[in-house]
């Protein structure tokens, strides 16, 4: 498929980099010309100079048979504008957008626009590591109503059934860390010492369902 990035910064240019070594076609948009010294050496897609929200701009990039557009420049105005240009108005299927204030990504999201919120993932990425019982998403849907979280559980929940601990913190276990490796858990996967859970949640409760699952089943 082809795919059009904009930004030729560090992101843009690494993204670049893997989409054309996955076997995609790909063209960066950037309004400085110096910017695309980061490309690699070996890159065969298309360099435009211009503005990504400009539409000869982007049509020079192919944007009209474009399977994705990525909008990683520096600025959030011009990543959320370019976004809704790709969208709105060439039909581009999959579209997200960098934004670095959270404020933004959030009304962004619920214009059901894609939005990788560089700042807030940044901050729960450090604060999850800085105080552990923190409940810091890895990821949130659209509507800011169901997070994706992780959580270490109390050595009272080992061996025990998962669904046990679903049904007591009324969250969903999407995935199981376990030794370093992924593990998608079922009815009868059992809870072993060192887990990682990967839980579903909504929101409005995740700061209880976290509480119950690192205390044990007897704190509940």
């Amino acid at each position: 498929m082809h795919v059009v990035i904009l930004g030729c910064g560090r992101v843009g240019s690494s993204l670049a980099g893997a989409v054309e070594r996955l076997g995609h076609s790909v063209a960066v948009i950037d309004q400085n010309p110096a910017a695309f010294n980061r490309l690699s050496a070996g890159f065969g897609g298309r360099a435009v100079t211009g503005m990504g929200f400009d539409r000869d701009t982007l049509v020079e990039a192919g944007i009209a048979g474009a399977a994705a557009f990525a909008a990683v420049s520096s600025g959030d105005n011009s990543n959320i504008i370019s976004a809704r240009v790709a969208r709105e108005m060439f039909g581009v299927e999959r579209v997200v957008a960098r934004i670095y204030d959270p404020r933004r990504a959030e009304v962004y999201e619920r214009l059901g626009i894609p939005t990788v919120a560089t700042v807030r993932w940044t901050r729960d990425q450090i604060l999850g590591r800085l105080v552990p019982d923190a409940v810091t998403p890895e990821w949130t849907d659209t509507s800011g109503s169901v997070l994706l979280t992780a959580v270490t559980p109390a050595r009272g929940w080992v061996g025990r059934r998962l669904a046990e601990l679903e049904s007591r913190a009324e969250v969903r276990v999407a995935c199981v860390t376990r030794f370093g490796d992924g593990l998608l858990p079922d009815g009868r996967t059992m809870v072993q010492d060192g887990d990682v859970l990967h839980i579903a949640v909504a929101k409005a409760r995740a700061t209880e369902a976290d509480a119950i699952i690192r205390t044990g089943p007897d704190h509940d």
